[in-house]
């Protein structure tokens, strides 16, 4: 993936604001471990190359996490259903990164195979 600004993304010829990911992981474990999703958010934005600004998460009762790593290319999110071993992850990141680079770091952390991923290029003309 090629740049034309630094906020911008260029693939095959076509200019637009970012590509964003909808990932959804099955079967998956570790996911009432705030502190394991914390972490994993830091390591796939590592791995992206985007640059971390700040992280939040919220443990709920009786189970779940809702996790948001800030980006300065945009976000990770991530909303867990411990109870059906289900996740639910956003990757929206423009420039210079890969958003791709984060589908391992997901898989390896909470141990699953079953990653369905939907691409979306924002901002197409």
């Amino acid at each position: 993936m090629t740049t034309t600004a630094p906020h911008l993304t260029r693939t095959d010829g076509t200019t637009y604001a970012g590509l964003h990911l909808i990932v959804d992981l099955h079967a998956a474990a570790h996911l009432d471990d705030r502190a394991h999703i914390e972490q994993t958010l830091r390591d796939a934005t590592e791995a992206t190359g985007a640059t971390l600004l700040s992280l939040h998460s919220h443990h709920f009762s009786p189970q779940g996490v809702t996790a948001m790593a800030i980006l300065a290319e945009s976000h990770i999110s991530c909303h867990t259903w411990p109870e059906i071993g289900y996740a639910a992850f956003d990757i929206f990141m423009c420039g210079e990164t890969d958003p791709h680079a984060a589908l391992p770091i997901l898989a390896d952390a909470f141990e699953t195979d079953d990653i369905r991923v939907t691409e979306l290029h924002r901002g197409t003309p």
